[in-house]
């Protein structure tokens, strides 16, 4: 993920999405293994024909469907919440009675 996430950096500044410049962005935040090296790799070769201000417009515009809470749903969560009342009154009334 911190690969995809210094890629990121990169473009951003304008700067080209190589090995060398990912390895110095990697090398800033920390030690570099050879896993990060291969992953660094992996994300270069990946991004070399994408166009990444088109892929970000599109990840901005789509927008996550709402959460649909069914009646039962709403019936089910009323009776848990009652009923952790009615418990909780319950366990004062046990330290004072």
């Amino acid at each position: 993920m911190k690969e995809i996430y210094a890629a990121l950096l990169l473009h951003h500044a304008g700067k080209e999405i190589n090995e060398e410049n990912m390895e110095k962005i990697m090398m800033a935040i920390g030690d570099i293994t050879d896993d990060d090296k291969v992953r660094i790799k992996m994300v270069v070769s990946s991004l070399k024909d994408v166009n990444i201000d088109q892929i970000l417009k599109e990840a901005t515009t789509v927008q996550a469907a709402p959460a649909v809470t069914t009646t039962t749903e709403k019936e089910e969560k009323k009776e848990e919440k009652k009923g952790g009342e009615e418990e909780g009154a319950a366990g004062l009334a046990a330290l004072f009675g």
